[in-house]
């Protein structure tokens, strides 16, 4: 494992198989895009649904084998090695069976359910269990392995509003390439596979299917999905922050620091203070700090 970790094989993307028409038909997809290098792939969506939104339907798909600009909450920058990860973006235009949208409340839940379909794919490839962190990320052993980003496109007249759903996923980077660590990646959790090609078609397909039961169900997020549990229900069952204290760190520097109790209809995380009040944050960074006292017993904050 050390000498792959010191120069680990990164083979270009697949372009055949992200672009057959039976991967993407099967799986409801408009089309797959594939560049060498840009910016961001958030960035380049956004700026196409904006110029020629007839042009990126529901489901468009790009991904880029370097990204010298990613982005992610909070503005935060960052570059890997090219072809070293998993940098993919999706146009979603949410619409039920009968094409009526989905109401734009629903929408803070896709970034979870992307969050759940590349828990998934991680899980069915390569063997690696991973657990989701509020509000986007995805763990394994506590360390971050995946960022993901919703940005709502414009409004329009009167179209259905878009999302871009930005994912990144490490997957060669080495100990030393780790933008922090508390970060890892596929290379390093042991895995069946470091086939990024793999990797992204399990991905979009978990995705898909996940994405247009969300869609059938107007976006409910309690409302059975495949004939399987609600959508609410398969994220807190995976959701590691649930149980724990945290700190959430808010826009305008305020905090608050708490118990970490469950989710609404919204996807906003409910943390309960040391006094026993209960508050929604909606948005903002969330640190999982170690085991708290309930209210009326002896607290450890750390």
């Amino acid at each position: 494992m050390e000498a792959e970790q010191r120069n680990p094989d990164r083979p270009p993307l697949d372009r055949a198989a992200l672009t057959d028409p039976a991967f993407l038909a099967g799986n409801g997809l408009a089309g797959v895009s594939v560049v060498d290098s840009t910016g961001s792939t958030n960035a380049d969506l956004l700026r196409g649904v904006t110029v020629d939104p007839a042009s990126y339907p529901d489901l468009t798909v790009l991904t880029a084998e370097h990204q010298s600009a990613a982005r992610g909450r909070l503005d935060r920058h960052w570059e890997a090695p090219a072809r070293s990860s998993v940098s993919v973006s999706i146009v979603l235009r949410p619409v039920n069976a009968d094409g009526r949208p989905l109401p734009t409340d629903s929408y803070s839940w896709l970034s979870l359910l992307g969050a759940l379909a590349l828990r998934e794919a991680l899980l069915e490839t390569a063997g690696i269990p991973a657990e989701l962190k509020w509000p986007n990320d995805v763990l394994v052993r506590g360390k971050k392995i995946a960022g993901i980003l919703a940005q709502l496109g414009p409004m329009g007249d009167g179209a259905v509003p878009p999302v871009i759903l930005g994912t990144g996923l490490n997957v060669t980077l080495t100990d030393a390439e780790l933008p922090v660590p508390t970060a890892t990646s596929v290379l390093l959790e042991n895995p069946r596979t470091v086939d990024r090609t793999e990797l992204l078609k399990s991905y979009l397909s978990r995705f898909c299917t996940l994405y247009r039961g969300f869609c059938n169900a107007d976006g409910d997020p309690a409302a059975g999905l495949a004939g399987g549990p609600a959508l609410h229900k398969r994220v807190e069952h995976v959701l590691t922050t649930l149980g724990k204290q945290v700190r959430a760190q808010l826009p305008g520097d305020h905090e608050i620091i708490g118990h970490a109790s469950r989710l609404d209809e919204y996807g906003s995380l409910l943390v309960v203070d040391e006094h026993g009040r209960e508050h929604v944050v909606t948005a903002g960074d969330v640190v999982h700090l170690r085991p708290w006292s309930p209210p009326g017993t002896e607290s450890d904050y750390a």
